[in-house]
C-alpha cells in the first residue's frame, strides 16, 4: 500500500500477457507433445489391468487369523464424505473387546477417496486392487462383512505400501 492508501502494482501486465496468447501456445505445445507419445491399450477383458499397490480400488476389511482387525471405532464412517459406511459395534470376549456386528459400505455412494483407510488406527480397512464393480440394483451395491472381508495375506502388497508411505 502506498502512503495515500492506494494499491501500488510493482509491474503491470504487458499487452501479450493480457491477451493470454503465451499461455494458449504453452497449452497447445503440451497437447501436441502428448499426441506423439506411445499409446497403450488393454484388450479388455482378455488382457487385465494389474494395478500398482498405490491403486485405490474398492475398500475391504482386513481379516487376520479368521478374525477381522476392525474394533468398530466408527472413525471411518465419520470421516466418509459420501456417508457410504455404516458401522454398529458389539462386545466380544476376544482381547480387542469390540467388533463390528454390522459393517456395510454402499458401493454406489463410495467415491474411493481413501479417507477411511487413512483414519483407521488398526489398518482394518484398506483400498484393494479391485476395480470391477457391477450392480443391477441398489441392494446389490450394499456390501456387508461377508463381501468385505479379505485375508491380510491377500492384501499384503497394499499393506506394505501403506507402511512404507506413512
Amino acid at each position: 500500500m502506498g502512503h495515500n492508501g492506494k494499491m501500488i502494482r510493482k509491474k503491470d501486465l504487458t499487452f501479450l500477457q493480457k491477451s493470454y496468447i503465451p499461455e494458449i501456445l504453452k497449452g497447445m505445445r503440451q497437447t501436441i507433445a502428448e499426441m506423439f507419445k506411445p499409446k497403450f491399450t488393454f484388450r479388455y477383458p482378455e488382457e487385465r489391468f494389474r494395478p500398482n499397490p498405490s491403486f485405490r480400488g474398492r475398500p475391504v476389511l482386513v481379516q487376520e487369523n479368521e478374525v477381522e482387525r476392525c474394533v468398530a471405532c466408527g472413525l471411518c464412517s465419520r470421516v466418509c464424505p459420501a456417508l457410504a459406511i455404516e458401522v454398529q459395534a458389539s462386545e466380544t470376549e476376544l482381547e480387542k473387546e469390540r467388533y463390528p456386528i454390522k459393517f456395510e459400505i454402499n458401493m454406489v455412494r463410495c467415491i474411493f477417496c481413501g479417507f477411511c483407510e487413512e483414519v483407521c488406527p488398526e489398518e482394518a480397512i484398506v483400498m484393494s486392487n479391485e476395480y470391477e464393480l457391477v450392480f443391477s440394483s441398489q441392494e446389490e451395491a450394499l456390501f456387508g462383512k461377508d463381501r468385505l472381508l479379505k485375508s491380510a495375506e491377500e492384501l499384503k502388497p497394499r499393506l506394505e505400501f501403506l507402511r512404507l508411505n506413512r
